[in-house]
């Protein structure tokens, strides 16, 4: 405690260099701890589980030209064609699949009249689409063949059968199984849907959707797509997949030659869609990791360059305290204290600071609140790194001789 005294009035007399780096440590702090929590939410959000046979899936992005009355009937040939070919499991059309972009939204009630209970991501789908797919039930029964319905691009989803997502059922009818009871998709004057299956687990289409849970609040309707897209998914068997890429197109393209399949992405594994829509998240990731290397390496040389200065301007009096009988560990350990104190400083100012900073954002960028542990993580690590930052000039001063006291400054 008595060494306190004499380190904080010196750090007044130089208070210009201990101000700057408090400055510099304080920005790190803050610009650190939002970034961390940044590349930890992105993180979060590319490990989301989609609940599908991954490894096994691909997709061909098909558009018909022609007469708009023949899709259904060129809909239904091209599935029976593709369901024909040898290392196929099972495939379906759809409008979308996780990950895959956004989607049809719809507003969900339980009730008729009442207000929207949020808006839900909806798959169309028939009954071969959970093998396909490879999600399980946890509750209810598979679409039967003569529930598949049809709907045009400006339809309504109300289907009177649906399944929905284990995480939607659980929010709608918290505590209850979900299987026999009604909700209402889309517009006031919506149908009744009876729930016949509850899905474990599957990722909605969108992927830039917010922190709260609807990632994985998905509605499967039974119908077949009207219009003239489709996404037709197909499951391989075991070891048939890169195969698959190329003759599942071009089999569609022997049926009929009258359709568009995009390129490049048009024909893709399930595995390269998904790189594909994390892409932005683990640059961002990336980037924001660099951006906090650099503050770290810039602040660490800050603290050496200033503790190095000071230990230049200060041999003579180290040079004295060492002829009072000062041992190299009492310098030693005078710098370290000395650092600590400013570096304590600049994480108090910097934990104000990350607090406005993420203020900010979450009216600009709407993210979510700072969580207190990424602060604690920030300013351990900066107090480490300034320890470590000072050691090797203070290990200099500590090797300063007595004889400097007798030696003109």
């Amino acid at each position: 405690m008595l060494q306190i005294r004499p380190i904080i009035h010196a750090l007044r007399r130089h208070k210009a260099g201990a101000i700057l780096i408090g400055l510099q440590i304080a920005l790190t702090l803050a610009v650190v701890c939002n970034a961390l929590f940044i590349i930890s939410s992105r993180i979060e959000r590319i490990s989301r589980p989609t609940g599908v046979a991954e490894s096994e899936l691909m997709y061909v992005l098909n558009r018909w030209v022609g007469d708009p009355a023949e899709f259904p009937a060129r809909q239904a040939a091209d599935l029976a064609a593709l369901r024909s070919l040898p290392g196929v499991a099972d495939a379906y059309a759809t409008n979308a699949m996780p990950v895959s972009g956004d989607a049809w939204q719809s507003g969900v009630r339980i009730k008729p009249g009442t207000d929207y209970l949020g808006s839900v991501a909806v798959m169309f789908a028939d009954d071969h689409a959970l093998n396909t797919l490879g999600v399980r039930l946890s509750e209810g029964r598979n679409f039967r063949p003569d529930e598949i319905g049809s709907i045009d691009e400006n339809g309504s989803p109300d289907a009177p059968t649906v399944m929905i997502t284990r995480a939607l059922a659980e929010r709608l009818f918290p505590g209850q199984p979900a299987t026999g009871k009604i909700i209402y998709l889309g517009n006031v004057d919506a149908k009744p849907s009876t729930i016949i299956g509850v899905i474990d687990r599957l990722q909605s289409p969108g992927t830039s959707v917010d922190e709260s849970g609807s990632w994985n609040e998905v509605v499967m309707v039974p119908m077949h797509l009207a219009w003239s897209g489709a996404m037709f998914v197909i499951r391989a068997r075991p070891g048939e997949l890169h195969t698959l890429l190329k003759s599942a197109p071009a089999a569609l393209k022997e049926i009929s030659r009258r359709r568009i399949i995009a390129e490049p992405d048009g024909v893709s594994t399930f595995t390269d869609l998904r790189e594909r829509a994390y892409s932005s998240d683990r640059g961002l990731a990336w980037m924001m990791g660099g951006i906090c290397l650099v503050l770290l390496g810039v602040t660490a040389a800050g603290i050496v360059g200033l503790t190095s200065f000071w230990v230049g301007q200060r041999r003579k009096q180290i040079g004295v305290r060492r002829a009072l009988g000062a041992t190299r560990r009492d310098i030693l350990t005078y710098f370290l204290t000395e650092n600590a104190l400013i570096t304590i400083g600049g994480i108090v100012a910097g934990v104000v600071l990350a607090a406005i900073l993420n203020g900010w954002m979450m009216v600009t960028f709407e993210t979510a609140r700072l969580a207190v542990g990424y602060v604690v993580v920030g300013a351990a690590v900066l107090l480490v790194l300034g320890q470590l930052a000072v050691l090797a000039p203070a290990m200099r001063a500590s090797r300063v001789p007595p004889v400097e006291a007798t030696r003109s400054i």
